[in-house]
């Protein structure tokens, strides 16, 4: 890559997946992670999060944890987790026992977290004692879910990695219209542009009917899709990644013929590509 298209690529510092992109997303990008329950979209924001603070506090060894390709990028100015159900001390809790102390601290570190489950529950039956008590919840705000969300993306997502866990909490939600947030999502895309930064969407596979999964899939720029596949002469089962749509990744893709990647979890490293299935 030379030096006119250095920062056109933010990593997603999965190093093998980043190699094959050109070195990661393109800035401006709203991608959706779509997945089965364990199928890796959740540990790939957790490994994407903690990577990109790992080389924030060691930028000479960039190379090294993402990969020669990652280097060229550019790095996100900061890192955000925006949850509407989980608190943060869960999530710094699944990834203590799932991966080493250098993600955990990294983690720790510089990925910043907003709790809107204040905004969540405001409707439901669960009492404000239940989620009034995490430091983080944004109390001086007033308003429904989405225009809170909203608000949190215009404070944050400049040049930012936003990791958003979940969408799929919005879209069971009985207090938010699925059209409210179709129309949420497609401002973000083109909100996204001038923000330069990347934001993930986790969503859980299957929790919508197909036409509903669709709108979704229509308002975003890419869809990274994350699966169990189990082999026909065993019973082992083998994760995999595919990217359904991503407009400006797919003739890439193409001319290389590339259809999936198989993945693996390890403590040391993540989520991490350890095959390339061609066409």
């Amino acid at each position: 890559m030379g030096s006119d298209a250095r920062g056109q690529r933010i990593p997603t510092g999965v190093a093998d997946f980043d190699s094959i992109l050109g070195g990661g997303l393109p800035p401006g990008s709203v991608v959706l992670l779509l997945g089965d329950v364990g199928s890796g979209f959740i540990e790939f924001a957790y490994t994407s999060a903690a990577k990109l603070s790992m080389a924030k506090d060691r930028p000479e060894s960039i190379a090294f944890l993402m990969g020669d390709r990652a280097a060229e990028g550019k790095l996100p100015d900061s890192i955000h987790y925006a949850t509407f159900f989980k608190p943060r001390e869960e999530i710094m809790q699944e990834i203590l026992f799932s991966f080493n102390d250098d993600f955990h601290s990294a983690f720790g570190r510089h990925v910043q977290f907003t709790d809107l489950s204040q905004f969540y529950f405001n409707k439901s039956v669960v009492p404000p004692s239940w989620v009034g008590d995490s430091k983080n919840l944004l109390l001086n705000r007033k308003g429904d879910v989405i225009n809170s969300f909203v608000n949190f993306l215009e404070e944050n997502a400049q040049s930012s990695l936003v990791v958003v866990d979940s969408l799929t909490d919005l879209v069971v939600s009985e207090s938010v219209e699925l059209m409210d947030i179709v129309s949420m999502l497609r401002g973000m895309q083109r909100m996204a542009k001038k923000w330069k930064g990347v934001i993930y969407l986790l969503l859980t596979e299957g929790i919508l009917e197909k036409r509903k999964e669709q709108m979704i899939i229509d308002s975003v720029d890419g869809v990274l899709v994350f699966e169990w596949s189990r082999h026909t002469s065993s019973s082992k089962r083998q994760r995999y990644i595919y990217i359904a749509k991503f407009v400006s990744l797919m003739p890439h893709l193409d001319e290389q013929r590339i259809a999936r990647f198989a993945t693996t979890l390890t403590s040391q490293s993540g989520l991490v590509v350890i095959d390339t299935e061609r066409i």
